[in-house]
């Protein structure tokens, strides 16, 4: 392609065609998007926004209770939600729910997180599949949940953990056709945010992400290692790299970030570390406590870097 055409590519912009469109500069994607395809589906809405303030006695606090009414929280309020929900399978934290009621559970949280989201805030949802016979696809229960709510879906991002992942195999059909198992080395981070697919930032608040981490964030598959159980003093807990990434991609400084199933804190952590504020819960007091111990001991470790 000439200098000039390329600059007259450039300047009018490319459309979506048959066979897709590698230019993505000011690139016209209604063809696409008005197709058949996308027809009755939510595409999201004009919407005032509104960002109310929240009482700052609750603002960096762990709550311990339900997330099912999160009466601390107005309307339109919170920034971003990250969690990794209990999986429902015998962990010492697990109640032992039909499927059908750790649905329910969920959906009942997430109606809540809705209504305390402002209007293009995120929800972001660590979870992992189940069992083998058969497998409960866990992940595709809850994307159809969340529309059921309202959310509008961003995408989903796959966590490889192979670099961490047991090597344990079935031997007992190894090698052979009969039954293998497979062995997920990945979970799910499921993406949705609330009414409309752009968020205001009416005070400027300022982004803290850098070229390089926009540019591995945006990529649908994310590289790093489990965090050890026995490090962190909680059955399943996700590493800090986790909320990280989601608070540096999805958020300005100084947003609040939520965790409805607060665990080991992770999220609060990943929160402080990014100049951000939480607000999280739990119904267990053994984790809110672990949870405060590890914020106040990163606040400490802070402290120590500052002071020296």
């Amino acid at each position: 392609m000439g200098t000039q055409n390329f600059y007259n590519k450039r300047k009018n912009g490319t459309q979506t065609s048959a066979f897709g469109a590698p230019g993505r500069i000011n690139h016209d994607s209604s063809k696409f998007y008005n197709s058949k395809l996308y027809e009755g589906l939510n595409n999201g809405k004009d919407i005032e926004y509104i960002e109310n303030p929240i009482d700052q006695r609750n603002i960096n606090k762990v709550f311990y209770k339900s997330s099912e009414a999160m009466s601390e929280l107005p309307d339109n309020s919170v920034h971003l939600m990250v969690t990794s929900p209990p999986y429902n399978v015998g962990k010492v934290y697990d109640d032992n729910l039909s499927l059908k009621e750790y649905r329910e559970l969920l959906k009942r949280i997430f109606k809540e997180t809705y209504r305390v989201l402002v209007p293009g805030g995120r929800a972001c949802i660590n979870i992992a599949n189940l069992g083998r016979k058969p497998y409960l696809p866990l992940h595709s229960y809850i994307i159809e949940d969340m529309h059921d709510i309202g959310f509008l879906m961003r995408g989903e991002l796959l966590w490889d953990k192979g670099s961490s992942a047991s090597s344990s195999t079935t031997w007992g059909t190894y090698l052979k056709a009969n039954n293998p198992v497979l062995r997920d080395v990945h979970e799910y981070i499921l993406v949705f945010c609330k009414d409309t697919f752009t968020r205001a930032n009416l005070d400027k608040r300022k982004s803290t992400i850098s070229k390089e981490e926009f540019l591995e964030f945006t990529k649908s598959v994310w590289k790093f290692s489990a965090e050890r159980a026995s490090k962190v003093g909680h059955p399943a807990p996700f590493p800090v790299e986790l909320p990280y990434c989601l608070i540096q991609l999805y958020t300005f400084e100084d947003d609040v970030i939520l965790d409805p199933f607060v665990g080991s804190g992770t999220a609060c952590v990943a929160a402080l570390k990014t100049n951000r504020k939480y607000v999280a819960y739990d119904i267990n007091k053994a984790y809110c406590d672990l949870a405060e111990r590890r914020i106040k001991q990163f606040l400490q470790e802070q402290i120590t870097l500052f002071n020296k």
